[in-house]
């Protein structure tokens, strides 16, 4: 009997640590991805704090940049380790999206930059992104991120991550002439 009912504590102890778990989960849950979508040049207008995401070495692929509007309600705030990441803040429109442009542009198989919106929930822009296209016959695709922006409260956590096909490539290598 004893034992009965020391397990059956213990059973509403571990389910009452799950229900505290899942609510404090749910508490810093983030609220709802943004959209993004193609732009053009001339609609990045006014003062940004440039974020320089990657760039760590010649041949990092997990490179983009962000544009974070100035004087709005938002900040960006990229979802790793500081090291991963620059900041520049008050940059002008102009010198911003040159910045960006040669940042990204480093690898050697850069094909193109491209440019595109961040849009809050309102259908405002908020931000931009410069991201690297690469010609596809070296990774097997020309855009190799994933790159997902999620907004908690006014902050824009973004999240940013190679494309699992691309990573698979690298990760293995070439072992299909290890097979023969």
């Amino acid at each position: 009997m004893k034992k009965l009912i020391s397990f059956k504590m213990i059973k509403k102890i571990s389910l009452a640590f799950a229900l505290l778990v899942i609510l404090i989960s749910n508490s810093f849950a983030l609220e709802k991805p943004l959209k993004t979508e193609d732009a053009k040049i001339d609609e990045v207008t006014g003062i940004f704090t440039l974020i320089l995401y990657g760039g760590r070495y010649l041949d990092d692929i997990e490179t983009i940049a962000i544009l974070d509007k100035e004087g709005d309600q938002y900040t960006f705030e990229p979802y790793a380790p500081e090291f991963d990441y620059r900041i520049k803040r008050g940059v002008p429109a102009k010198e911003a999206f040159v910045e960006a442009k040669i940042f990204v542009s480093s690898h050697s198989s850069f094909r193109r930059a491209q440019l595109g919106k961040i849009i809050d929930d309102k259908g405002d822009i908020i931000g931009f992104e410069v991201r690297p296209l690469y010609f596809p016959t070296t990774y097997g695709l020309s855009d190799v991120l994933d790159v997902d922006y999620w907004l908690k409260d006014s902050k824009v956590i973004v999240k940013v991550k190679i494309k699992p096909s691309v990573e698979m490539m690298l990760r293995d290598g070439d072992r299909s002439k290890d097979k023969d």
